[in-house]
């Protein structure tokens, strides 16, 4: 996704402001919104997550009041901050348990950290759970109740909101929809997590990349061949990049990956019964705007309309997310808002 981003002048804003932080494992977004979701202003900075969790938490802060010094707003005029973190975590506590992909933050109370440094209150989530919310408050999701974000990347992450409610879960886990299980085999493939038959273990980027690996050591022909011939690495878009050219190995994983999916979605469906499901993260093969993504997003819908009920399937809708690589901290601004309207 390109970076340049829609904004508006502080003399369109309609206020409160809210500051959106979310935290990825090579960048850390920072975003300024108004009450309508709307930019005023947006950085991004390294993570840097070797200097540790504290050095991270000071330079957010800083960036924070940076946006907020630049957008020509005065920080007693922005009613709270959002922090979104990728990890287990205790969300009443404000602690990041266990990020996988910033191992040396753990046990870290980053919430009241972060607030320290920036000085406001800061309303704390999973990222993925803050990009479902963003989707849902200004994204593909403004239209509805309840629905369920399933973010497609090295791993699946997701949200799910029904009745307006954010989904956290009383140990701060709900909404780990890529841990659900979609093979209950003993011999099912294995999860970043370490456990078996988790959606993420047959849909995410790294399943990907291994599932065509296992095809062309069994002999499968395809143009991938001279790709890894010549040095480069499989990836997901390398394989899409072949699947839209015409490769039929590269294809059938392209629509395999849609079949776990939906697979997956249904029992979403049949738990939650929402109101309709967005795709979004960095592996959607294209999405909306090429045509391998309009097909795979139809074989998504091709596997929930055969196995599930029939209201839902009819009635069910299912599209990309409309807010990119924004989501998070807009999303983390949104959910800041929403505590801020509770007092």
């Amino acid at each position: 996704m390109s970076d340049h981003r829609e904004t508006i002048a502080l003399s369109e804003a309609q206020p409160p402001l809210f500051v959106g932080i979310d935290v990825g494992g090579t960048n850390i977004k920072i975003g300024l919104v108004d009450d309508h979701g709307r930019t005023l202003g947006y950085l991004s900075i390294p993570t840097a997550a070797e200097t540790g969790a504290e050095d991270a938490s000071r330079r957010m802060g800083e960036a924070a009041r940076q946006v907020i010094a630049a957008a020509g707003v005065n920080l007693r005029d922005v009613g709270r901050a959002g922090l979104g973190t990728p990890g287990t975590m205790d969300i009443p506590n404000g602690m990041l348990l266990e990020p996988t992909n910033i191992k040396n933050w753990r046990n870290f109370p980053i919430r009241d950290r972060v607030g320290f440094y920036l000085g406001l209150p800061v309303t704390f989530s999973n990222d993925a759970k803050a990009a479902a919310y963003g989707e849902y408050w200004i994204g593909s999701g403004r239209a509805m109740h309840s629905m369920v974000l399933i973010t497609l990347g090295t791993g699946i992450g997701g949200g799910i909101i029904i009745g307006d409610l954010m989904v956290m879960g009383q140990h701060s886990h709900g909404s780990e929809v890529g841990h659900a299980i979609i093979d209950y085999r003993d011999d099912a493939r294995e999860c970043s997590c370490g456990q078996r038959g988790h959606l993420e273990a047959y849909a995410g980027a790294n399943a990907v990349v291994k599932r065509t690996q296992e095809k062309l050591a069994a002999g499968r022909t395809s143009t991938l061949t001279a790709r890894l011939a010549a040095g480069e690495k499989l990836t997901p878009l390398s394989i899409a990049t072949e699947a839209a050219g015409g490769d039929a190995l590269s294809d059938e994983i392209v629509m395999e990956t849609a079949r776990f999916l939906g697979i997956g979605i249904v029992s979403l469906m049949h738990t939650i019964d929402p109101t309709g499901v967005v795709l979004g993260g960095a592996m959607t093969f294209g999405g909306a705007g090429s045509e391998l993504g309009r097909r795979f997003l139809e074989r998504v819908r091709e596997e929930v309309r055969r196995r599930a009920f029939e209201i839902p399937a009819a009635k069910t809708t299912i599209e990309f997310a409309q807010l990119g690589g924004d989501a998070g901290y807009i999303g983390a601004a949104g959910l800041a808002r929403a505590e801020h309207r509770r007092g």
